[in-house]
Order: C-alpha cells, then structure tokens, then sequence
C-alpha cells in the first residue's frame, strides 16, 4: 500500500498542473509588436523594406510619394500573408492521453517540442510547396491580417487545390494523436531512448534527434525522398550529408526527381550561461539565408521558434498559448489554430544560448551553396570570435573517429579506460546541449 501512495501523489500532482498550465496559457495578452519602417526585416531568408523610397520634392512628387507608399504597404501585407501562412504549433489540452501517463496536455513542458515541429513544418513546406506557393495560394484563404475579425477565419473555397490538400496533410503529420509521424505522442515515445519522458524538459540538440528519427522511420510514400541529418559536436560532415542525399535516392526516387532533401539540424551553443554578444551578426546572417529553416531556441525555460529579424531583436513564433485539441481525421478540418496572427519580437541578449540551427537541403548543388554561402557568414570579418560557431568538414564522421586514430587494436588493456572516457564524454555533451 505503501509503494502506490507516492504514485497517486504523483498523479494528484500531475493533474493539478496540467489543470494550472491549461488555465495560465489560455489567456493571451495581445500586445502590438512594432516594426521600424527605417531597417529591412528577414523572415526566413527573405527581406521585406518599409521604408518609402526615391521621394521627389518636384511637381510630381505628390505622384511619388504617393506611388512608394503604395509600395510600402504592399511590402508590409506580403510580410504579414508571408508570415501567417508558416505553421503554427503550440500547446494543446484535451489530446488523447499520452502513453505512460495521464496527460493529456502539453502545457508548461512541450514547448521546445513544439518548436522543433514548427521547423520541421517549414522544411516540408518547402520540401512539397516552395518559398512562394503557400504565399501565394494560402494567403487568400487565411484572410487579411489587417482585419482582426477575418485574420484566423478561413473563406470558404474550394478544397479540391493539391497544394491546400498538401498544406493539410503536413499539419495532420503534425496532428497530437497517436497516428501522426510527427506528433507529440510520437516525439514522446521515441524520447524515451533518450529517458526522456512526458512532462520533462527537453533540450534542443534533444529534439533534434527525436525528428531525425521519427522522419526516417516514417512509412508515408511522400516522405521517403526526405531525410535529416544531426550535425556531431558542431560539425557538419561533407560526405555523410551527400549521404543522406543519396539514400532518399535509393529509397525509391528516381535520380532526376527533384524531391532529394535533406533538413541539416546543427545544436550549438551561443556562450556559457550567457549568450555572447559576438554571436549576434553570425546568427543575423544564418536568418537572411534563403537556405535557413529557423531555429529552434528561445530564452532561459522557454522555447521558441525564430523565424527572422530586424536589428537586433529576433523574430519568432510563440508556442506557449494552450489551444483546444483539433480532430484532423475530419474532413476541412479548421486551419485557424495552426495560423500565428502575428509576430512576437525579442532581444538577441535575451536568447538562450543553447539552440539548434536548421537548413533545407533540395539537392546536392544547394548543399554546395549552403557550405559557401553559412561558410561566409561565420567567417564574416564582422565576427570577432576567434572560433567558428560550427564548422562544415570533408568526410564522414567516422573518417575522424577517435578510438581509429589514438587506440591501437593489439592493446586490448586500454579498452576499459577508453570505454569510460566515452562514456563520460557522452555524459559531457549532454548537459552542454540541454537547457
């Protein structure tokens, strides 16, 4: 009798947070985030200028004037179609329950969860739909954002577009039930490898793993021509990443088929406790690149998904807001919930500094371009560190294996002393990567 107390105060305990979370992330307090009109702003390697340009002081200048500012709001409402049309994904409640446990909510733990499905969004948007076909083909359907009635209200249109039955398959991958790939349900049971279980905090370089797995162990004949690659140690390995190419191609995908992806995942670390300052420019720089997939980060305890930047405040989506569970296995499921209205800015001194980076990879030739243009812009003379933040290197990892170069095969006395280094190396990298 004694043994089972401690786990109905656990549940008791459980139960009474999820109730709380649910309660304190419901309400939402809608401030107003303010953009300069004088500086660029980057949202996923595009760059949108509010600035009015080229004013004539001449007899025609009312003409002008007239015609920039016409440009002006033109580029702030394809700004606002640009950003509400990316895949939102925040906590839920009243989800099937979770295995192990009792919850049915993720609400104070997944949120780091939550931005790593949103970076994963944004690959397979890119991946099926392009850069500009969801912002030119969804925008209409989610509404005006300058219209706070019409903003999350989808128009009735027709539901026969491939590229809206696209756009709703990726979200039901995404979907909190147990069927989907990528769900939270499926992210939980494949965290457990890692001993990580529902209601604990999970790290970025950790949830960067758990896509990694659940994309290769995904079925679906859609996604046999993507993969993800997990960079070691903050380097990126050349040829095990051609690797990753070529393995989509085995996997079915004819060679000229324009489906050969790979979602490059890099965990780094921006300083000690602190984020460095000198790091700001370097990740200013990865967000303008048109290759760049986010960044799963946030601040100390909180996670967020940075999508750009203007200045030196980052742009982001917030997944802490507790919304109700969407049944996606219905047909026109609501798209409202999984659509951020707007979006959130924050000071790049207020970021933690444990994050994980993202790049989509179409092909071969852009990884090339990857490497020469990330490659630039972490050796950028505005860098004052003396070392890379992460480095790309030919070969494959094993090419650089530890154990190959310094243990020698005959001297099986050393293998204990080797076994525990690893170990305790392992052991190592896994408090530098956790929040």
């Amino acid at each position: 009798m004694e043994d089972s107390e401690p786990d109905e105060v656990d549940k008791l305990k459980a139960k009474f947070m999820s109730a709380w979370h649910n309660v304190k992330y419901s309400w939402v307090v809608r401030t107003k985030t303010n953009f300069s009109r004088n500086s660029p702003v980057f949202l996923l390697g595009k760059c949108y200028h509010f600035k009015s340009e080229g004013r004539d002081e001449s007899a025609s200048g009312c003409i002008d004037a007239a015609a920039s500012t016409e440009t002006v709001l033109c580029n702030v409402n394809q700004f606002r179609k640009d950003f509400i049309t990316r895949i939102w994904l925040t906590y839920r409640r009243e989800f099937p329950q979770l295995k192990g446990c009792t919850l049915t909510t993720d609400c104070g733990w997944g949120c780091t969860l939550r931005s790593g499905q949103m970076l994963l969004a944004q690959s397979l948007l890119l991946h099926f739909l392009g850069r500009e076909r969801p912002l030119q083909d969804m925008s209409e359907q989610l509404g005006s954002p300058s219209n706070k009635k019409q903003t999350l209200k989808l128009n009735p249109v027709s539901t026969t577009s491939e590229d809206e039955k696209l756009h709703r398959k990726i979200i039901s991958w995404l979907a909190d039930n147990p069927a989907a790939i990528f769900g939270m349900h499926r992210l939980i049971e494949l965290g457990e490898n890692s001993g990580k279980r529902a209601g604990d905090w999970y790290g970025p370089a950790v949830v960067a793993h758990l896509l990694r797995r659940a994309v290769e162990d995904a079925v679906e004949p859609e996604l046999q021509g993507i993969t993800v690659y997990v960079a070691q140690d903050c380097t990126v390995y050349i040829a095990d990443v051609i690797e990753k190419h070529l393995q989509a191609i085995g996997s079915g995908i004819p060679k000229s088929s324009d489906k050969r992806a790979v979602v490059i995942l890099i965990p780094v670390r921006l300083g000690g406790e602190k984020v460095n300052p000198e790091y700001k420019e370097i990740v200013k720089g990865i967000l303008s690149l048109e290759f760049c997939v986010g960044i799963i980060g946030g601040k100390p305890k909180q996670s967020f998904y940075f999508v750009g930047f203007q200045d030196d405040s980052l742009i982001y989506m917030d997944p802490h807001y507790c919304q109700s569970f969407v049944d996606v296995t219905t047909k026109d499921f609501p798209l409202e919930s999984y659509h951020c209205p707007s979006p959130k800015k924050m000071s790049f001194s207020k970021m933690d500094p444990s994050c994980t980076i993202g790049f989509y990879s179409h092909n071969e030739d852009d990884f090339e371009k990857i490497i020469d243009e990330v490659t630039k812009v972490l050796n950028s003379p505005s860098s004052k560190e003396k070392y890379p933040l992460f480095t790309f290197s030919r070969g494959h990892a094993r090419d650089y294996d530890i154990d190959k170069l310094c243990t020698p095969k005959t001297d099986s006395a050393v293998q204990p002393s080797e076994t525990q280094r690893r170990k305790a190396e392992r052991l190592s990298n896994e408090e530098f990567v956790l929040l």
